[in-house]
């Protein structure tokens, strides 16, 4: 695939990017050797070779999730710089 500066300049326009016709020959020389990258990719023998998800072998180690008490009501509300009986109460941020 050959990128041409009319690609980069649809991609720019679908992208609500503006460039100048400097910066579009810039880039068109960096997507190109992007595409032509991942094109010496497509050469190499993958036959047998397993795809992954990533790049080390390391295995996520996760806790086992435990139902534990939690915090009341009340001692939530002690944490409230203004409250009523029941409610934390905030400052106005969308005004009708």
């Amino acid at each position: 695939m050959e990128v041409t500066p009319a690609i980069v300049e649809k991609l720019a326009h679908l992208s609500r990017l503006y460039f100048t016709k400097e910066e579009i020959k810039e880039y068109t020389s960096d997507l190109q050797n992007m595409v032509s990258f991942v094109d010496k990719l497509n050469e190499l023998d993958t036959t047998g070779v397993e795809p992954v998800l990533h790049m080390g072998d390391a295995v996520n180690a996760l806790r086992d999730d435990v139902v534990q008490g939690s915090v009341s009501r009340e001692e939530a509300l002690l944490n409230s710089p203004i409250k009523n009986d029941q409610f934390f109460k905030v400052p106005t941020v969308i005004k009708k």
